[in-house]
């Protein structure tokens, strides 16, 4: 099966209800890994997987050749029934949250990492598991973070970027540093960019995470979408 690099068209879908693969025909298409109907970022960027709502014979069989063997996947939806072979690991409550009335706000102290910050980040994503975060993550957008006597204890930055939105991700402090308020300032910050670009502000997080949904709320967003993540392994 050849990996192909284009992608195929598709009309009159919202781009929030596609993020991942309309992120993957426009602003992120450089990162863009694609086999009929089935996108993926290049592994070392995200591990995210674009797909139509319903998977067809097909569809299986392309994923597992962007995939290779024994490798896992999150597909957005309940019901995905894979083919003999492939496993069902884990099935989690989803929530995407629309921003557009996110109360903004630049923050002065917040400072701009890049890819030589990229060891410490990946430190503090292991301590705090806000989610997938790999080598390369930080060239999806901006990052910010906050620093206590030189050490990164805070960060928040972009990942997705549908048309004329991008996501809000990676949000999370030191558990030494809560509480401080850390991480609304930084959702505010990255805001502030994406609205100065004339996009909107998005973002997911997991349905029983009621701490985190809560102080989004607070911020200004408000519940677009429920949803789940199917996560599945290719056969052996």
């Amino acid at each position: 099966m050849t990996t192909e690099l284009t992608a195929p068209a598709e009309t009159d879908v919202h781009p929030l209800d596609d993020a991942i693969r309309e992120s993957l025909r426009g602003e992120h298409a450089h990162f863009a890994r694609w086999a009929g109907r089935m996108a993926r970022y290049h592994p070392d960027v995200a591990p995210h997987v674009g797909h139509p709502d319903a998977l067809v014979d097909e569809d299986w069989t392309d994923l597992a050749a962007l995939l290779g063997p024994s490798a896992t996947a999150a597909l957005r939806g309940f019901g995905h029934t894979p083919p003999p072979g492939w496993e069902v690991l884990d099935t989690f409550g989803l929530v995407q949250m629309d921003g557009t009335a996110l109360d903004v706000a630049p923050d002065p102290d917040a400072e701009v990492l890049g890819a030589e910050n990229v060891p410490e980040i990946l430190d503090l994503i292991g301590r705090t598991r806000p989610g997938p975060y790999l080598p390369r993550t930080i060239e999806m957008g901006t990052y910010l973070g906050f620093r206590v006597d030189g050490e990164l204890v805070a960060l928040a930055g972009e990942r997705l970027h549908p048309p004329g939105w991008t996501e809000i991700s990676a949000v999370c402090t030191d558990e030494r540093f809560r509480g401080r308020g850390f991480g609304a300032r930084l959702v505010r910050a990255v805001g502030a960019g994406i609205r100065a670009r004339g996009e909107t502000p998005f973002l997911h997080a997991a349905q029983s995470n009621t701490t985190a949904i809560r102080l989004y709320e607070s911020l200004g967003f408000t519940l677009r979408r429920q949803s789940a993540l199917t996560v599945v392994r290719t056969p052996a």
